[in-house]
């Protein structure tokens, strides 16, 4: 019997990455936002919040973040999975530290869920292709 399992756990590097990177693209649209970046276990590993960001984004984001990784689903799916559910619709919201609003994306690497983003700031549809402009910067970032 194996007493052991191996973990795949995001770097320090990883999340200065993704937390760099959504700075950046924020930056590019001109949003200010809050980023958080969870680990695999759900525990805040990164966060920033640019000067001025409104001051919700701060909890919206590490709810987005907590969100994509506890489902391994981006926050935003979830309108279309539970529309027509009525105990879903009730449900999933109020689950503690969740949200169907747009910004949260699970982290995968080498297909291994290791995290999860959120992004908070702008308008949902801004959220997401920060998040995603994040997760495509790591995804060609050079693996030591």
């Amino acid at each position: 019997m194996n007493l052991l399992r191996t973990e795949h756990a995001l770097s320090d590097a990883a999340a200065d990455l993704l937390i760099e990177a959504a700075r950046g693209e924020a930056e590019r649209l001109s949003i200010l936002v809050s980023v958080a970046v969870v680990d695999a276990g759900g525990m805040l590993l990164r966060f920033v919040r640019q000067a001025g960001a409104i001051l919700v984004s701060v909890d919206t984001a590490r709810d987005k973040a907590y969100a994509a990784l506890s489902f391994g689903i981006a926050t935003h799916e979830w309108a279309g999975i539970i529309k027509d559910d009525l105990a879903l619709v009730h449900g999933i919201p109020a689950l503690p530290r969740h949200t169907i609003l747009g910004g949260g994306l699970p982290i995968r690497l080498d297909g291994h869920l290791v995290g999860g983003i959120g992004v908070s700031g702008g308008h949902y549809v801004q959220d997401i292709a920060i998040a995603e402009a994040a997760l495509l910067r790591l995804a060609s970032a050079p693996a030591d």
